[in-house]
């Protein structure tokens, strides 16, 4: 194998949302990965439909359609 274009092949911890922890290789770039989601928990598995919105993107956008909105009502009343 040619030597330098290889990802480096490590243990790895992964931390799942129930607190349950085991050990895995990886090429991962952290010795620890934190999971926000996982089969426990995640809809699909679950059977319970619930939004999960880690990034905020739901309140962006709603934000964004409020204030398209009100430039909507501001240009109706100036007719």
């Amino acid at each position: 194998m040619k030597k330098g274009i290889h990802p480096f092949y490590r243990t790895v911890d992964i931390h799942m949302t129930d607190g349950t922890v085991f050990q895995t290789r990886a090429c991962y770039k952290n010795e620890k990965m934190v999971l926000e989601i996982d089969s426990k928990s995640h809809p699909f598995f679950t059977g319970k439909q619930v939004l999960v919105d880690t990034a905020g993107r739901v309140d962006r956008f709603n934000k964004r359609m409020s204030r398209a909105q009100e430039i909507m009502d501001i240009k109706k009343v100036k007719k």
